[in-house]
């Protein structure tokens, strides 16, 4: 089952499994998917070491990566990373620092020792921190393909990847902001619906595939959004998607590096009990809803900052769970897209390819048998 992007890139299956595990890549690239790893989080030594690992346990099969470069955010052009922290520390207004503090005090997640330093929060979400990162990426043969996942990066970063003989994609959520990752360069597009895990947009996946293949054609399209198995896969490439990039159905499987309560969590999850906000991240972001997001959402409480001065402020949050993880579901971070309804087990990653693939195959001859029924 092979698209011509499975064969650009050296796969076996059109399935993208985004992830900021690293023994989820491996599993999902030597299985004939194509694993990308989240790098939005590591500093660069970290990100060296994960990809390191990677490159020693993938095997001869290609992987890519994906980084977090948006196209506005607060303190963009400022490239000194600790002049930038530190301008972005004045700009957060006292008051979200307590409301934050309060919120954890309040659902009795324990305060941090002292020997605990708390980070900045400046994730790779700015052009400072990003930067590093993709030229460590780029030192890995293995590594086929770079996304970002807000917005199209810039032309300079786009000529780096391509001089290393690297696909450049992006993801969206408009046909507008397809269009213009098609007239930047780019050589994949992802399409991510409403109902996706992560940031999204406001448009539904089986509406906006369609419209973004037509607009882009003839880069290559993957549909993302809402894609937990093969049914959902054969409806992508039915409508013209020459993959499925997928998030969420990873962060149960066996390899996953989640601590278990926050994996019994997820389990547990309905569909319904996803929400998006820009609680954590400043920036529109689906997760389970919990007394987190429900604090950030009350009239008289403050409004979230944006990206990325807001995670700066759910720092503190962050840390207190990573320390009191069994008590701290209640106010944790967990982005996760609507198919969680669908994610009932755990289940190694190999295995999650294959079925996917079979129930895709299945799905084909199923219609095969609908319309000849009628004839």
């Amino acid at each position: 089952m092979k698209t011509q992007l499975c064969e650009d890139l050296g796969i076996e299956f059109p399935i993208f499994a985004f992830t900021h595990c690293r023994d989820v890549v491996a599993a999902v690239s030597k299985a004939g998917g194509f694993g990308v790893l989240g790098a939005v989080g590591f500093p660069p030594e970290q990100l060296e070491l994960e990809l390191n690992w990677i490159d020693d346990h993938v095997g001869d099969a290609p992987y890519g990566v994906d980084i977090v470069l948006p196209s506005r955010y607060e303190g963009e052009g400022e490239m000194d990373i600790l002049k930038l922290t530190e301008n972005l520390k004045d700009m957060i207004p006292p008051e979200h620092l307590a409301f934050t503090s309060k919120v954890l005090d309040d659902n009795g997640i324990p305060p941090l020792s002292e020997d605990v330093e708390m980070g900045s929060g400046l994730m790779g979400w700015t052009a400072a921190t990003a930067t590093p990162q993709v030229d460590i990426i780029l030192e890995h043969e293995k590594v086929k393909m770079v996304a970002n996942a807000l917005g199209t990066p810039p032309p300079d970063m786009v000529d780096k990847i391509h001089k290393h003989d690297k696909l450049v994609a992006a993801l969206c959520g408009t046909p507008a902001q397809a269009g213009r990752h098609k007239n930047a360069g780019l050589d994949v597009v992802i399409a991510q619906g409403y109902e996706g895990g992560g940031h999204t947009g406001d448009i539904g996946s089986l509406v906006l595939w369609p419209q973004v293949i037509d607009e882009v054609a003839p880069v290559p399209v993957l549909a993302a959004g809402g894609i937990g198995n093969g049914r959902q896969m054969a409806a992508a490439l039915a409508i013209g998607a020459q993959g499925v990039w997928t998030g969420s159905l990873w962060l149960t499987v066996e390899e996953a590096a989640g601590h278990p309560a926050q994996i019994d969590r997820l389990l547990e999850a309905g569909s319904k009990d996803t929400v998006r906000s820009r609680s954590f991240t400043g920036k529109p972001c689906r997760m389970l809803r919990n007394a987190w997001t429900e604090a950030w959402e009350n009239e008289d409480t403050p409004s979230p900052l944006g990206m990325p001065l807001q995670y700066m402020v759910a720092q503190e949050c962050s840390t207190r769970v990573s320390k009191a993880p069994e008590v701290g579901q209640d106010v944790a971070f967990n982005p996760v897209g609507q198919v969680v309804g669908l994610m009932d087990k755990r289940r190694r990653s190999a295995d999650v390819v294959i079925e996917m693939v079979q129930e895709c195959i299945d799905s084909y001859e199923n219609i095969d048998r609908l319309m000849s029924a009628v004839e």
